[in-house]
């Protein structure tokens, strides 16, 4: 039968998914990805930091945080025209998405002006853009939306219940609101969360039905594996098991049929079997380039390596356009995402 599309996903519902025999698993999820995308096509982005370092946010993963002694050293914004230098790097090896992101709990009004530019820049380039600055007003997602920018990221990171293990300074509702704020602005949006934290499967759940009950999918869903990072919180955490990793990649192809599901954070340490894995649960999405804000990504030639392996190939942006459409002002439909996660 079709994959229905749902917004009503109740948390046993999706339990029962995870323990199911992974065979079984795979071959559902499986399904669903190919009643609705090409499963020997993966859409590639590049992600860029505009601006690294000295966030106030407490998120127990992240190596921005200002309160942390990780090694990060805080940055200003960078240039408009040296993140243009990234982009042309960025498509000359062959990415079609180019994503901004920046260690802000927030953006300050003075800043978007500058972002907006940046947006601008890229998308003339004809790549499409994206971006994760932290919370937005509504006045600022609007005025991204009128600078160019089709989508926006801002992680829900984990369940409800488990929320509060890992971040104190901001609540889950800040989360859903600046996702409201954007989707009202005519952003599309990119959204996902971080596994491996030392949640449960049932919060794993939790998190994939938080992700699936908005009211609209998100067009993206990044899924992390923790990168420990040495002086953050998070770091000794027990790893999750890899087949864990692929549960969860194909519970949420199932659950959100027509998202893009990216392997993000953490693919660096995969294994290429386990990477193969997760293209066979419904990933179709990758961040490429060998930095991912502060941690590291695999190199273009691994990734293009296993693609060959693999009998996988890039997505054209023409595909992208024509599976989430167009924008209103005629500019492509793009996507933001984060991977490394941000405190946005």
């Amino acid at each position: 039968m079709p994959s229905e599309i749902r917004h009503d996903w109740r948390r046993e519902e999706l339990l029962a998914l995870f323990d199911l025999p992974l065979p079984e698993l795979l071959y559902r999820a499986a399904s669903v990805h190919r009643e609705h995308f090409d499963p020997a096509q993966v859409q590639v982005s590049t992600l860029l930091s505009v601006k690294t370092g000295g966030c106030p946010e407490d998120c127990g993963y992240c190596p921005q945080a200002q309160r942390y002694h990780t090694g990060v050293q805080a940055t200003k914004l960078m240039d408009t025209e040296q993140v243009l230098e990234k982009a042309r790097q960025a498509k000359a090896a062959g990415a079609s998405r180019f994503c901004m992101g920046a260690a802000w709990r927030s953006p300050k009004d003075r800043d978007i002006p500058k972002v907006a530019a940046m947006i601008a820049g890229v998308k003339a380039l004809g790549l499409e853009t994206c971006a994760t600055l932290g919370m937005l007003s509504p006045e600022q997602a609007r005025a991204l939306r009128e600078a160019g920018l089709d989508y926006y990221n801002h992680n829900l990171d984990t369940a409800p219940e488990f929320y509060g293990d890992v971040i104190h300074t901001r609540d889950y509702q800040d989360r859903l609101d600046t996702l409201g704020h954007v989707r009202d602005a005519g952003l599309k949006t990119c959204c996902g969360g971080i596994v491996g934290m030392g949640e449960t499967r049932e919060q794993r759940a939790g998190l994939l039905q938080a992700l699936a009950n908005l009211p609209a999918h998100p067009d993206s869903v990044p899924i992390n594996r923790l990168v420990q990072v040495p002086g953050t919180p998070l770091a000794g955490t027990a790893e999750l098991d890899p087949f864990e990793f692929v549960r969860t990649i194909a519970v949420a192809r199932i659950a959100m049929p027509r998202s893009m599901v990216r392997l993000s954070a953490g693919r660096e340490s995969m294994s290429d079997e386990l990477q193969a894995m997760c293209f066979m649960a419904g990933a179709n999405s990758i961040f490429y380039g060998e930095q991912l804000l502060t941690t590291a990504n695999p190199a273009a030639e691994r990734d293009q390596a296993l693609f060959a392996r693999l009998g996988l190939y890039a997505m054209p942006l023409a595909v992208c356009e024509d599976h989430h459409g167009t924008s209103t002002d005629g500019g492509a439909t793009v996507h933001a995402h984060i991977i490394e996660p941000l405190s946005a």
